[in-house]
C-alpha cells in the first residue's frame, strides 16, 4: 500500500485518527452506544451478538495477519513478538470471547459496521508501522532487554489478566435461565464499576509503551476515547438499577481516580 511507502503520508494518517478519536471521546458522552446492557431499537436493525462480536472484531486480527504475511520483516524476532503480543488478545477477543456468550442479546448492524471500520483501521496502524513504516534498525533484538519493552510487556499482561478476569465475573453472574442484571463483584469490580474496560486500557497502554510508537499510541487513545465515556454511561445506569451502588465508593473505569 502506497501509505505504508510513505512515512510522512502514515504520520498524517494517525494524527487523522488521533483528531476522529477526540470527536468520538466527546460524542460518546452525549450519545449512548446502544449495544450490551446499553442496548436500544433506536440504533436500527440488530444481528446476533455473537455473530456481530466476530464479525467487529476480526478484521483486525485478519489485516495484521496480512501485514505480517506480506512484510519483509515476517520472521524478524522483535517485530515477530509483536505479532504474537497482538494476535494473541486478538484471537481470544474475536474467536474465544463471542463463544462464551450466555445471552441471546442482540448488537445494533450499525454499531458492529462502525466496529468493522475502526479494527481494519487499526490494523493498518499497528501491522503498518511494525512491518512496514518503523524504521529498519529500530527493533533489533536489543529491543527485547530496553526498558519500555519490559515495562510494557509486564502493563500488557497484567491488563489482560484484569480483562479476563473480569469477564468472567461478568459472565458468572447468573444462573442458566436468569435474564436479570447484577452489580459486578470481586477482583477490580471491588474498585470500578467496568473493570473489564480498565483491563483493556491498561493492555493497550502497555502495547504503546512496549512498541514505543506514534501507532501504538493513537491506539490506546482511541480505547480511552471509546471505553471512558461508555464506562460514565454504564456507571450511571447502574446507580438507576441498583440501590446498594449509593453505599460503594466505586469509580467508573480507574480505580480511586474515575
Amino acid at each position: 500500500m502506497v501509505i505504508f511507502n510513505d512515512a510522512e503520508m502514515f504520520s498524517r494518517f494517525l494524527w487523522i485518527m488521533t483528531g476522529i478519536a477526540v470527536i468520538v471521546f466527546f460524542s460518546l458522552y452525549r450519545i449512548n452506544a446502544g449495544y450490551g446492557i446499553m442496548y436500544d431499537k433506536k440504533w436500527g436493525g440488530t444481528v446476533n451478538n455473537r455473530l456481530g462480536w466476530i464479525l467487529m472484531e476480526a478484521p483486525v486480527f485478519i489485516v495484521m495477519l496480512i501485514c505480517w504475511l506480506l512484510s519483509e520483516r515476517t520472521f524478524q524476532t522483535v517485530p515477530l513478538i509483536f505479532f504474537i503480543i497482538f494476535q494473541t488478545h486478538y484471537f481470544q477477543r474475536s474467536f474465544i470471547f463471542p463463544m462464551l456468550f450466555k445471552t441471546k442479546s442482540r448488537m445494533p448492524i450499525f454499531i458492529m459496521l462502525m466496529g468493522v471500520l475502526f479494527n481494519t483501521l487499526n490494523g493498518l496502524m499497528q501491522g503498518g508501522w511494525i512491518f512496514y513504516v518503523s524504521p529498519a534498525d529500530m527493533y533489533t533484538i536489543e529491543w527485547l532487554t530496553t526498558p519500555q519493552f519490559i515495562i510494557g510487556t509486564i502493563i500488557f499482561i497484567i491488563g489482560m489478566g484484569i480483562n479476563l478476569h473480569s469477564d468472567y465475573i461478568v459472565r458468572h453472574l447468573r444462573k442458566p435461565g436468569d435474564h436479570n442484571h447484577y452489580l459486578p463483584k470481586g477482583g477490580f469490580y471491588d474498585y470500578v464499576t467496568s473493570a473489564n474496560y480498565f483491563g483493556e486500557l491498561t493492555e493497550w497502554l502497555g502495547w504503546a509503551i512496549l512498541t514505543w510508537s506514534f501507532a501504538g499510541t493513537v491506539f490506546f487513545i482511541w480505547t480511552f476515547a471509546n471505553l471512558v465515556p461508555r464506562a460514565n454511561t454504564i456507571y450511571k445506569k447502574y446507580q438507576t438499577m441498583f440501590p446498594e451502588m449509593q453505599n460503594k465508593k466505586l469509580k467508573r473505569v480507574i480505580p480511586f481516580i474515575y
